[in-house]
C-alpha cells in the first residue's frame, strides 16, 4: 500500500504540473476535483499504511513537496473562481490573471516553502512566509478585488500544501 501512496503522489505532481502548464484561462474545474480526490485517496492509504521504511518515507516527502508545489495551481484557480460570483464566460473579474500578476509562480514558491517549513518542523517559518508575501504585495492590496484574491488564494494554496505534506507525515508516523 505504501507504494500506491507514492504512485498517487507522483500522479499528483505530474498531472498537476501538466494542468498548471495549461494556464489559468484554459483550466477546467474538473481537473481540480480530480486532484483533490487523488490526494484524498493517497491520504486514506497513507493513514491505513502507517509508518514505512526511511527510504519510502523520504520518497514520500519529496513527492509530497512536488505535489504541493506543482498541483496546487489548478486547485487554487478553481477555489478563486468558485469564490467569485461575477465570474462567467463573459466576466473575469477576480479570476483575471492581470489582478495580482505573477501569482501562479509565487504560488509554486509559496507551496514549496510551506511544505519545507512544516516538514522541517519550523512552524514559525509560516508566519515569516505570509509576512514576506503580504509586504511584497502591499501596494497592490489596496484594491478590494486584489485583497480578496490574495486572501482566498493564499489560504487555498496553503491548505493544499498542508494537505500534501499531511500524506508524507502519515507515512513517517
Amino acid at each position: 500500500m505504501s507504494v500506491a501512496v507514492l504512485v498517487l503522489l507522483g500522479v499528483l505532481a505530474v498531472g498537476g504540473g501538466a494542468l498548471t502548464l495549461r494556464g489559468e484561462r484554459r483550466r477546467h474545474p474538473l481537473g481540480a476535483v480530480v486532484l483533490v480526490v487523488v490526494l484524498a485517496a493517497a491520504a486514506v492509504l497513507a493513514w491505513r499504511t502507517g509508518r514505512v521504511s526511511d527510504g519510502l518515507a523520504s520518497g514520500g516527502v519529496l513527492l509530497a513537496v512536488a505535489a504541493a508545489a506543482l498541483a496546487g495551481a489548478p486547485v487554487v484557480t478553481a477555489v478563486l473562481r468558485a469564490a467569485d460570483p461575477d465570474t462567467g464566460p463573459s466576466r473575469r473579474r477576480a479570476s483575471d490573471p492581470e489582478v495580482l500578476r505573477g501569482g501562479a509562480w509565487i504560488g509554486v514558491l509559496e507551496r514549496t516553502a510551506i511544505a519545507a517549513t512544516v516538514l522541517a518542523g519550523w512552524a514559525e517559518g509560516l508566519a515569516v512566509l505570509i509576512a514576506v508575501k503580504g509586504l511584497g504585495r502591499f501596494n497592490e492590496l489596496k484594491a478590494p478585488v486584489a485583497a480578496e484574491r490574495f486572501i482566498i488564494g493564499t489560504l487555498a494554496s496553503g491548505l493544499w500544501a498542508l494537505a500534501c505534506v499531511g500524506v508524507a507525515v502519515l507515512l513517517r508516523r
